[in-house]
C-alpha cells in the first residue's frame, strides 16, 4: 500500500509546463502535454469552484457522492478499503461519442492526503480481477486532484486535475481527444451543480 501512496503523491505533482490549451470554457480550461507514462495525453484541468475544500474533495474522491453526480459514472463498488482515506475502487463509464468510445471498467488504487494549503486525492490502476463482459478495462496512469483554498476569497477553491487515462481498445486518437477535453469541461461543470444542492 505505501509503494501505491508515494507513487502517487509523486508521480501525480507533474510541471505545469509546456502545456497546449485543449478547451476553454466557464467551468474550466483544459490543457494538454503528452504523456510521459504512454503514447497519449497528460490532461490538466483547472478551474474555480465555489465552495471550501473539504466539501469538494468529499464529492469527487470514492463515496457516497460520487455517483449522484458524476454524469460518466455509471457504477462504483469499493473493494477494499485499508484505512479512511485508502481504497482499491472499481467503477464502469458510460460509453461515449454515440457509442465509438464504448463503456470502460477502471479498478483504482485511490488516496487521500493533505497537499500543502489543501487536499489532494489521486489514484492509480491496477490489475485486479477479472474484466466485465461488455467492458473494455481501462487504465488510469498516475493522477490526481489538488484543491485548495483562494487566499482573498476562502469560501471558494481552486481545483486542479492532473489526468491521464489510457482507454484502450481500437479507438482513433481524435476520438480519445474530444472525448477527454469535453469530459473535463463536463466534471467541473456537473460538480458546480451537485455543490449547489
Amino acid at each position: 500500500m505505501e509503494d501505491y501512496q508515494q507513487r502517487c503523491l509523486k508521480d501525480v505533482c507533474f510541471s505545469a509546463e509546456k502545456y497546449a490549451r485543449e478547451h476553454f470554457g466557464k467551468d474550466a480550461t483544459v490543457w494538454r502535454k503528452p504523456s510521459e507514462e504512454f503514447s497519449g495525453y497528460l490532461y490538466k484541468a483547472q478551474g474555480v469552484v465555489e465552495d471550501v475544500t473539504n466539501r469538494i474533495v468529499d464529492h469527487i474522491r470514492p463515496g457516497p457522492y460520487r455517483l449522484d453526480w458524476d454524469s460518466l459514472m455509471t457504477t462504483m463498488d469499493i473493494m477494499e478499503t485499508f484505512e479512511e482515506n485508502c481504497c482499491v475502487m472499481r467503477y464502469t463509464t458510460a460509453g461515449q461519442l454515440w457509442n465509438i468510445i464504448a463503456p470502460r471498467e477502471f479498478v483504482d488504487f485511490s488516496y487521500t492526503t493533505s497537499y500543502e494549503d489543501g487536499l489532494l486525492t489521486c489514484g492509480i490502476s491496477l490489475d485486479y480481477g477479472e474484466v466485465r463482459p461488455d467492458f473494455v478495462r481501462g487504465f488510469n496512469h498516475p493522477c490526481g486532484w489538488f484543491c485548495v483554498p483562494l487566499k482573498d476569497y476562502p469560501s471558494h477553491s481552486l481545483l486542479t486535475g492532473y489526468i491521464q487515462t489510457e482507454l484502450r481498445g481500437m479507438l482513433p486518437q481524435s476520438a480519445v481527444d474530444t472525448a477527454m477535453a469535453s469530459t473535463l469541461a463536463n466534471f467541473y461543470s456537473d460538480l458546480k451543480k451537485a455543490l449547489k444542492t
